[in-house]
């Protein structure tokens, strides 16, 4: 048996022993089982809203915690009790709805050690400081505010001696980075608020109000989870579309987005230059060095274009080592400026590759063509693109690393 698994089941061991063999306090009646049910169905119904996240091979679940209300009203054994029959029924929960880790079961007794250790400090720490909490004003508020960070903290830490244990966690930044996790004053102080609440209404056996509590902190709750699911969705679609739309190598657009937004300009009205570049003897490079070598020209002329592009402009990755971009609401001589910079740029800077473990300076030229109109029934975007597409074949035939332009606006 792995460290990691000696260490969660002597967890459980210790929790059952100070359950036993301290003072346990709960007296088996009609009150406790009447509170213990209630935590049950509520803790239950709860853990539908927890934030799931791995670590390694483990996952990990975080959500509020009633244990220190109900472990300092019960005391160890009844906390352990309860444990047992809340953990219980998330293992079961977990194997019907085949979401259960492969060390499930064991897992379980790690939980049930963890909180039942959690509730048991809670307990002692309530009952040490109580006396002395309820002469100062906001006493019992603070105290529960302590309460709650210690028990935290405890469980805390249970889990990062076990992932340590188990190689899941391997530096001492990954250790802090899951103690501290989504660990702040406003996240104790809504747990420590709840739970200071639940035991004065435990106390006073007020089980409507307690009741009402507990379906206002699921109601608040499911409406924020309700919400956060909604922004990770969105987040979602819009990564992968984001995805689907971009090069993987430059991080341009791709030749997919150019399609979809030549549709959305068409007819627009916009005067735009459609200028299409090329990296010149782009197979020479690939001959006489390597791919990796070329797709680092690529990636260069890449940059080189985007550093010039104002942030209305749109560049795209429209073939292999062929670039277009769409210059929106800019003059004739205004694109042709821009495409000079870049022409100058170009010739001044080389691109830096690996090859045959040294650093080597690439040097290239690029062409250009530029067809500059209007967006409107008589010029579509397709046929701007292929006009300029012939004038870059045009600054070719010239002997590249040139520019070639029309302005359709004076035919």
């Amino acid at each position: 048996m792995s460290k990691a698994r000696l260490f969660d089941l002597s967890l459980f061991a210790a929790a059952v022993g100070l359950a036993l063999f301290t003072h346990p306090t709960v007296v088996l009646d009609g009150i406790y089982i009447k509170a213990m049910l209630l935590y049950w169905a509520f803790a239950s119904f709860y853990f539908q809203l927890r934030i799931v996240t791995r670590s390694g091979n483990s996952t990990i679940d975080y959500a509020i915690s009633y244990t220190s209300s109900f472990g300092i009203f019960a005391g160890p054994l009844g906390t352990l009790i309860y444990e047992i029959l809340y953990r219980t029924t998330v293992y079961c929960y977990k194997k019907k709805t085949k979401t259960a880790d492969p060390g499930e079961f064991l897992d379980t007794f790690f939980n049930i050690g963890s909180f039942t250790l959690g509730g048991t400090a809670a307990y002692y720490l309530y009952t040490l400081l109580y006396p002395l909490a309820v002469r100062l004003p906001a006493g019992y508020w603070l105290l529960f505010l302590l309460v709650v960070c210690v028990t935290t903290f405890l469980s805390s830490g249970f889990l990062v001696i076990s992932f340590i244990l188990s190689g899941d966690i391997k530096t001492r930044k990954e250790a802090l980075h899951l103690l501290f996790r989504s660990r702040n004053l406003l996240d104790f102080s809504k747990v420590a608020l709840t739970n200071a609440l639940l035991l004065l209404l435990l106390q006073m056996e007020q089980w409507e109000m307690l009741i009402a509590l507990f379906l206002l902190n699921y109601i608040v709750s499911l409406s924020f989870f309700t919400k956060s699911q909604i922004a990770q969705h969105k987040f979602e679609r819009d990564k992968f579309e984001q995805m689907a739309y971009q090069d993987f190598l430059t991080g341009t657009f791709n030749r997919a987005h150019m399609d979809k937004m030549m549709n959305e300009l068409d007819c627009s009205g916009e005067y735009i230059g459609v200028v299409v570049a090329d990296i010149d003897r782009f197979k020479k490079i690939n001959d006489t060095y390597n791919h990796a070598v070329g797709d680092k020209v690529i990636l260069h002329f890449a940059n080189m274009l985007k550093a010039h592009l104002p942030e209305e402009d749109i560049l795209f990755r429209s073939g292999g080592e062929e670039f277009t971009i769409f210059l929106r609401n800019k003059s004739f001589r205004g694109c042709g400026l821009i495409v000079q910079e870049i022409l100058l740029d170009v010739g001044s800077h080389s691109a830096t590759a690996e090859y045959l473990d040294k650093q080597i300076e690439v040097s290239y030229s690029a062409s250009f063509g530029l067809y500059y109109f209007k967006a409107d029934q008589s010029t579509s975007m397709e046929k701007g693109y292929v006009r300029a597409d012939q004038l870059l074949l045009e600054s070719k035939k010239l002997g590249r690393n040139r520019l070639s332009s029309k302005n359709a606006l004076l035919d």
